[in-house]
């Protein structure tokens, strides 16, 4: 069976489809700037060439019947009709406590999805323009939803929740969901597969680190803490987010600048974090090489970045009661290996060593650690959408 996998944003549609026989990935692209001028899509051929195909794209049932039309395409398509995909798998941001796990999407479950929108208003309605422009366009075909937040559901109360009025909580649902779910699962999983264990009795601690960064703490293949909370802004310091930031400063910051809500938001999610103390750049790869440079502000920037992921897997291996691998995952994870040793230094302590020849891996599944390390580091490029399209037939059967 062929699963296309879809990951629509605010202006944007990610796309994968599948060949489940084979785990093979027979089409792949991205539409972006929907709603703007200039959208378009670009998709990677057989041979690897790029092709970018430019398009009006006003809204998002427009951008999905332009993926289809381009799956069948005579010269860039990868099936002969549409009839050969047997499902659609979404990757949905929020499902708030509604949903611990992926599930078929019907009406009642569209409306308990949307029923979370206040918790994620900037995702959560894209998601569901996704799922309705394939309906309109294939209204028999089965629609898969995979949660980001859904892994995180199986964290304990004491960990999940603010110390704020309760009433909070129960009215509004004010609590830590965590995200990058579908990532978190799908490595936790995979690291078991590579190093020949099992979940059950294993302290790990997953690394999601790229532009938006987040940890996990699994404990016998569950999760029991993560570092994002109500929205993905709390937690590590990230491309464009500050991270963990005390509320006084963030009032303080609204009062002296005379900021509202939208304006703090705007703020705190994308003029901050790496940007926020590089000028404008969140790109991990210009800090790198400024950090080459010698250039004091670009330093001062990646030792903040590091001490802040090196500080959660300090206090997620106190909440497991040890660690037994580390994994690191994600664009900058996978691929950064100054970032992975940078977390890593001052943990010898917890028994982890890196080993410098084999920290050289880019975006390939490797041990990075010594032999004699206590702690296993790993390196495991994530695959959301194979996730997503796995979670798809699954449920079909």
């Amino acid at each position: 069976m062929k699963v296309l996998v879809l990951n629509c944003g605010s202006s944007s549609i990610k796309y994968k489809l599948f060949d489940m026989d084979s785990k093979e990935v027979i089409a792949q692209g991205g539409i972006e700037r929907i709603g703007q001028k200039d959208s378009f899509l670009k998709l990677t051929l057989p041979n690897g060439e790029k092709k970018v195909l430019e398009k009006d794209i006003p809204e998002h049932t427009v951008g999905v019947e332009f993926i289809l039309n381009t799956l069948i395409h005579p010269e860039y398509g990868a099936i002969k009709s549409l009839n050969e995909i047997g499902a659609v798998g979404h990757r949905m941001v929020h499902g708030g406590e509604r949903f611990s796990k992926s599930v078929l999407l019907t009406k009642e479950v569209l409306e308990a999805f949307a029923a979370c929108n206040d918790l994620a208003p900037l995702h959560n309605p894209a998601n569901l323009k996704g799922v309705n422009a394939v309906t309109e366009i294939l209204p028999n075909i089965p629609q898969v939803g995979v949660f980001d937040t859904a892994f995180h559901q199986t964290m304990p109360d004491y960990a999940y929740l603010y110390a704020i009025p309760y009433e909070l909580y129960k009215k509004y649902g004010v609590r830590r969901y965590g995200f990058h779910g579908t990532s978190h699962r799908y490595v936790s999983q995979r690291v078991c597969d590579y190093l020949g264990i099992k979940p059950e009795g294993l302290k790990l601690i997953t690394c999601h680190i790229g532009n938006g960064a987040s940890i996990a703490a699994i404990k016998d293949g569950k999760c029991i803490d993560t570092s994002m909370g109500l929205t993905p802004l709390e937690g590590l310091m990230m491309g464009t987010r500050s991270g963990d930031i005390d509320a006084g400063a963030v009032t303080f910051i609204m009062d002296k600048e005379g900021l509202n809500t939208t304006g703090i938001s705007n703020l705190l999610n994308k003029k901050s974090g790496v940007a926020g103390m590089m000028n404008g750049s969140s790109d991990m790869r210009d800090l790198e090489a400024a950090v080459a440079k010698g250039d004091p502000q670009a330093i001062l920037t990646e030792k903040m970045y590091f001490y802040r992921i090196k500080k959660y897997i300090g206090a997620y291996a106190a909440a497991l009661g040890g660690v037994d691998v580390i994994l690191f995952t994600g664009g900058v994870g996978e691929n950064q290996a100054t970032c992975r040793a940078g977390a890593c230094e001052g943990l010898e302590f917890m028994g982890v060593k890196i080993d410098p020849v084999k920290n050289k891996v880019r975006g390939e599944e490797a041990i990075i650690s010594t032999d004699d390390s206590k702690v296993k580091v790993v390196v495991i490029p994530t695959d959301e959408e194979l996730l997503i399209a796995s979670d798809t037939m699954d449920i079909l059967k």
